[in-house]
């Protein structure tokens, strides 16, 4: 019996316990084992799956047969010997069924996980890399699609879904573009098939990718979870805060004047809103009258759309709203987004657009904090290659205030669960090495990072039994708006974090600044985000010694009276600086009061001094936050890591 592998799981994938049930008699195999799989070269590779108690399982893979037998619980593993890179190939699984595999590659395979700016796809980026779009068409890269979930009573067998897909126009959108732009990078130079498994949860903090064993070190963190452990708890949990929430929204809809059924609704371009006050958008409304008001804002503009727009393909752009709207165009709903985080781009249905008078009609639910529109984002009605305005004044009417939205438990941030679900069902699967983008979640508490994530990389590695498991992360870029004047910085602090990490065999980091967006915490620039981790891999995880694979490092601090030398690493050709003298460096003495510096190149290194600091024990570079204006690099285009430094002990 010859039976395709997708058939065989379709049903099982709905209900997670057929996978570890051994009473039917079929190979079964993972998700991730499937055709159009990519295979780890140059090192053993396991294959794995579930028949019955005893049953005998034979593997053909490369004109050679491997053999298992399946244990009393009912699974079974064969090891492959080291591969080289090639394919496509194909793989028969027989046992008293017969499955075949297709279209399998040996290359590299990498693991790419963390938070939201590595989820973020390619989809997300399409009008910053339009050319990458339309010609991403390279069948020897391929990503499987990790499924969110998560899990408290331990690890899990199998993932709940996924495929392989191969790069065409049609799939790009969505490859997570930083791991797609780094695949792209280091296929080009290897030429090698690249296999990316996209892992990653947005708004994840590091500990919930931890193990239970690993967990151990931080009882604070073990017990926000152990709760959990109980599904009946869980379940509870679940159902009240559904239907808390369910509730909140309902009254708030309830009270909405603009929804009420005895009148014409303000959505409607009938509704005269000509009294209405007006306010500018982009903008919060907390600054322009309503006060720190939650609950619902309705937003109303009237645009004079020329005839030349109308008939072609239009798009409306608002930035990001402060937290979810619905927006209507003509009193047609257009579109909505439920995350602050969402950037709205809502395509306009034919024959919706009309010359002349238009009206675009915006209700924005503010769950908590400052509701309204992000400043310096893009506000605009596009068609035909014309675009009109829209920020400036917008007529706005309060429909409902509220208290804040009740608090909800996300559980898939909570300590362990996502290793459970999402890393330990592929731990049999041989890897290159991982891809790591997080760090967004645990800048509140920066002082824990450097344990979770020595804690996190020695644990993947323990778990993969591979000790040098090449671990590639990106520090995290500029973000939120900058300060005159040296101050404390969670962000900053965290990067330093990251810096220090580098002290950890086979690791490699890629420095953003200048590549974040100060009001947007998932900026667009994925590409070169991708490159630099491409140079990290060539050195980490290849062996290159040649290659300039990172900017400018600290290394060691000399003081003489009011002058600090600094000294680097990674200079590669030389220290540069973009425009100007090296800018944000500040200094401290012992009082720890940090001032403005000024700086100044001798060679590769960098002179620091202040008539303030008659004797400076500490030194920071782009300590902030949003450090704009950094500006030391080495002649390779690498921008230096932010670092603090000092002649104390830390």
């Amino acid at each position: 019996m010859l039976v395709n592998n997708k058939t065989l799981v379709a049903v099982s994938a709905c209900v997670t316990a057929v996978w570890a049930a051994p009473a039917q008699a079929q190979i079964r195999l993972p998700h991730l084992v499937d055709s159009g799989m990519v295979l780890q070269r140059e090192q053993p590779v396991t294959i794995w799956g579930w028949a019955s108690a005893g049953e005998k399982v034979t593997v053909t893979f490369q004109g050679k047969t491997y053999q298992a037998t399946a244990t009393p619980a009912g699974k079974w593993r064969v090891t492959l010997p080291a591969l080289k890179a090639g394919g496509p190939y194909a793989m028969t699984l027989k046992a008293s069924n017969q499955v075949q595999l297709n279209d399998i590659l040996v290359g590299d395979v990498w693991l790419c996980s963390g938070q939201s700016n590595m989820e973020m796809p390619m989809s997300s980026v399409k009008d910053k890399y339009p050319q990458e779009m339309a010609s991403a068409n390279n069948p020897r890269i391929r990503q499987f699609l990790v499924p969110m979930r998560y899990a408290f009573t331990g690890p899990q067998e199998n993932v709940t879904g996924g495929n392989w897909v191969a790069a065409t126009p049609q799939s790009i959108g969505q490859f997570s573009a930083v791991a797609y732009f780094f695949a792209k990078d280091v296929y080009a130079k290897y030429q090698v098939p690249i296999g990316l498994i996209k892992n990653a949860v947005g708004g994840s903090p590091a500990e919930a990718w931890l193990s239970a064993t690993a967990l151990k070190q931080f009882p604070v963190y073990e017990q926000k979870s152990e709760k959990y452990r109980d599904s009946a708890y869980l379940a509870k949990v679940q159902v009240r805060e559904k239907e808390t929430s369910r509730a909140w929204y309902q009254q708030l809809h309830q009270a909405d004047q603009g929804e009420a059924p005895t009148q014409t609704k303000w959505s409607s371009p009938q509704y005269s809103a000509t009294n209405w006050p007006t306010m500018n958008v982009p903008g919060y409304w907390a600054d322009q009258g309503l006060g720190p008001v939650n609950g619902v804002v309705w937003f109303r503009k009237e645009v004079q759309v020329p005839a030349s727009m109308v008939g072609q393909p239009a798009q409306l752009e608002l930035g990001t709203i402060v937290d979810s709207d619905s927006t209507y165009l003509n009193g047609q709903f257009v579109g909505s987004a439920g995350s602050q985080y969402d950037l709205r781009k809502y395509s306009i249905p034919s024959g919706v657009l009309v010359p002349g008078k238009n009206t675009i009609v915006v209700r924005v639910i503010n769950n908590s904090g400052r509701g309204g529109f992000t400043p310096e984002k893009l506000y605009q009605l596009r068609a035909g290659g014309q675009t009109l305005d829209l920020s400036g004044a917008w007529y706005y009417k309060l429909g409902a205030s509220t208290t804040p939205a009740p608090s909800t438990t996300f559980f898939q941030f909570l300590p362990g669960g996502l290793y459970n679900g999402m890393i330990a069902p592929l731990l049999p699967y041989a890897i290159k090495g991982v891809l790591w983008y997080q760090g967004e979640s645990n800048a509140g508490r920066p002082q824990d990072y450097q344990a979770l994530m020595t804690s996190l990389i020695n644990d993947w590695r323990q778990h993969y039994q591979q000790p040098n498991l090449p671990f590639l992360y990106v520090q995290l870029p500029d973000f939120m708006a900058t300060r005159k004047e040296p101050s404390e910085s969670g962000w900053a602090e965290l990067r330093e974090t990251q810096r220090r990490l580098l002290a950890m065999p086979h690791t490699g980091m890629a420095v953003t600044l200048g590549l974040g967006e100060w009001n947007d915490i998932h900026p667009l620039a994925k590409q070169p985000v991708g490159h630099r981790l491409a140079l990290a891999a060539e050195k980490v995880a290849y062996g290159d010694r040649q290659v300039v694979y990172s900017g400018p490092l600290y290394h060691t601090m000399q003081v003489v009276g009011n002058k600090v030398t600094l000294k680097f690493t990674n200079v590669g050709s030389g220290l540069v600086t973009k425009g100007g003298e090296p800018n944000y460096f500040a200094v401290a003495g012992a009082d720890n009061k940090y001032v403005w510096a000024k700086a100044k190149l001798e060679g590769n290194q960098v002179v620091v001094w202040s008539d303030q600091v008659p004797n400076p024990v500490s030194v920071r570079y782009a300590w902030a936050d949003n450090p704009e204006g950094a500006n030391l690099y080495n002649r390779e285009g690498l921008p230096a890591s932010p670092f603090q430094a000092s002649t104390q002990p830390q």
